[in-house]
């Protein structure tokens, strides 16, 4: 049965989302990408994950593989292929304060999550009360934005950030995925596996995450790509 949650997370969750899809939107439209064709896409795929989250069908962890697995594993590509396509490349193109600042948006993420996970709806590993350390990056996203906004920043600086922020990503995919039912690293009771994210709107938190996956990527071929203003 999908996990009961307050409004706080239940609504939470996919006002992230619509945040992170609406400023890759507007991002695309500022750099003059065809913005068009990521709206396309993120309503697609907001459509399909609201499909499949409704239907039951994430939630069917007697599969082999889950389909919760190439669900979410399926959006992290997506990301990356945008990343590196030619909307990337014009995405690359913004500012460097609003590259960094974009992933301002992590701090409300993990706030949500954070009570999630005192309602129990989410395994406590996944929060900053637990395991997650991915708040630094939210937290230290606005503030480096206006500092790069007013004065010049070593580029090793900004790409330390970057590389900082990725890692700490890949640290909470990593335990999201480990607590899954198939894994069960954390436990295998209720309360220590990752199934909410399978239940509509819950399994919007993947555009979330493919966000800040993408916003990653596209900041990297900005800093190595050498250009800084």
């Amino acid at each position: 049965m999908p996990p009961s949650a307050s409004l706080v997370v239940t609504l939470g969750i996919p006002l992230v989302a619509l945040a992170v899809g609406a400023a890759l939107v507007l991002g695309a439209r500022l750099a003059r990408a065809n913005a068009r064709v990521v709206a396309a896409i993120l309503v697609g795929w907001s459509v399909l994950a609201a499909v499949l989250s409704l239907s039951g069908v994430l939630a069917n962890f007697e599969a082999h593989p889950p389909p919760l697995a190439p669900y979410f594993v399926g959006t992290l590509v997506l990301g990356v292929a945008l990343a590196f396509s030619r909307i990337g490349a014009r995405l690359a193109t913004l500012p460097l304060p609003m590259l960094v600042g974009f992933h301002a948006f992590r701090l409300p993420l993990e706030l949500v999550m954070h009570q999630a996970a005192t309602e129990g709806t989410m395994p406590a590993q996944m929060s900053y009360s637990g395991l997650n350390f991915d708040i630094v990056t939210g937290v230290t996203a606005a503030a480096f934005a206006l500092v790069l906004a007013k004065r010049k920043v070593p580029p090793s600086i900004v790409l330390a950030w970057n590389v900082l922020g990725t890692a700490l990503l890949a640290g909470i995919v990593t335990i999201a995925f480990a607590s899954t039912p198939i894994f069960h690293a954390f436990g295998t009771r209720p309360e220590q596996l990752n199934t909410w994210v399978a239940y509509f709107p819950y399994a919007y938190i993947a555009l979330a995450v493919m966000g800040a996956l993408l916003g990653h990527i596209v900041l990297f071929r900005r800093l190595l790509g050498g250009s800084q203003h």
